[in-house]
């Protein structure tokens, strides 16, 4: 019998996200981010739960956007670092796959292909990884209309480097950089908004957003927690309590003999680990809930346990589950007490973890 170290999927509290991004998309449509393998939760179950919702998705890669396809779904499917090969634009061009075009590289391979997709183009205002500078737009949309592919160009995409802090004032001025870069074609399509823009009042949406992290109750924002921001939790991460012993004061626990009880102390043992994806930096006092209750870790995080202080439970018992993050526990603080983002959490449990999904597809 394996053990009940599991990761439970809530597709209800996925569209109910989904429902918020678009009650703060202020009017604009909201194109579904499901990349990185639907963020953890699975590509195939994610898009398949928000089918009826989301009239577009968008991925990072075109193995992303294949696997939506092969989920039986329809949507078009914005890649966002485009294609990283000539003939991925051919394959585009079959699948209602949209390539984000950002390179002079793939505007040559585009030049001599006669199937061509819809596409966009990438606009640089500041982030400075991808994207055309302003001053080349011209110039690019000169060479579009050179080889009569002006006709495919959806329209324009940027993204934020700090849309996270609300005090910076960068996303304004990268805002601003935008709309003067793109203001000679009015006719042309508008996005810029990731999942932290949904939550600055201000920000102009344009005609579509790109949320991601906020669809699975993850915060996109600095200091707060997805249930903060009026979001659910997506994953529950999950594993059972598999032995309870009193340690008396003066030993230690685990790897490197970091924790040292200062009194005699119940501690229990869990059946996960950084092996699971778990991260090993979430140390003592960072949080897990069993029966509802919270606790704190203690100790070192092994490949496949860590220790639990059980002091403040005393019910607790071999068997049940202990919850890592999810509905008590969010995900966010959890990240940040192993100094790090929801984002990798989430995308990071190990495919050792069966995924559990609740909340049947709506199509």
């Amino acid at each position: 019998m394996p053990r009940s170290t599991v990761v439970r999927i809530d597709l209800d509290a996925l569209r109910r996200n989904y429902q918020t991004a678009l009650n703060r998309a202020g009017g604009a449509q909201v194109m579904a981010v499901v990349k990185a393998d639907g963020y953890g939760h699975g590509i195939g179950p994610v898009a398949s739960a928000l089918d009826s919702l989301a009239p577009k998705f968008a991925v990072a890669c075109i193995e992303e956007a294949a696997a939506i396809r092969e989920a039986g779904l329809a949507q078009p499917v914005a890649l966002l670092q485009g294609v990283h090969a000539e003939a991925d634009i051919d394959e585009c061009a079959r699948n209602r796959f949209e390539p984000v075009f950002h390179s002079f590289q793939q505007l040559s391979w585009l030049e001599r292909l006669e199937a061509r997709p819809a596409f966009w183009l990438k606009v640089n205002s500041g982030m400075n990884r991808l994207g055309f500078h302003p001053d080349e737009l011209a110039g690019v949309m000169n060479r579009l209309q050179a080889m009569s592919a002006e006709k495919g160009l959806l329209g324009f995409v940027t993204h934020f480097a700090c849309a996270d802090d609300p005090d910076s004032a960068m996303t304004a001025q990268q805002t601003s950089v935008f709309e003067k870069a793109t203001s000679a074609f009015p006719g042309l399509m508008k996005s810029v908004a990731n999942s932290a823009a949904h939550f600055h009042p201000d920000q102009p949406m344009f005609d579509w957003s790109r949320p991601g992290i906020m669809l699975y109750g993850g915060s996109p924002m600095v200091g707060k927690t997805g249930p903060e921001l009026g979001l659910e939790p997506v994953m529950s991460l999950e594993a059972p309590l598999i032995s309870t012993r009193m340690v008396p004061a003066g030993e230690s626990v685990g790897y490197g003999a970091g924790w040292v009880a200062d009194r005699d102390t119940r501690m229990g043992m869990v059946a996960i680990g950084y092996g699971d994806g778990y991260p090993r930096h979430a140390g003592t006092n960072t949080p897990a809930a069993i029966n509802g209750q919270r606790i704190r870790l203690i100790g070192r995080v092994s490949m496949d346990m860590l220790a639990v202080d059980l002091g403040e439970v005393p019910e607790a018992a071999v068997g049940d589950a202990v919850e890592l993050w999810g509905e008590h526990i969010p995900v966010d603080e959890v990240a940040a007490c192993a100094g790090t983002i929801s984002y990798e959490l989430l995308t990071g449990v190990t495919r050792r973890v069966p995924r559990v999904e609740d909340g049947a597809s709506t199509t």
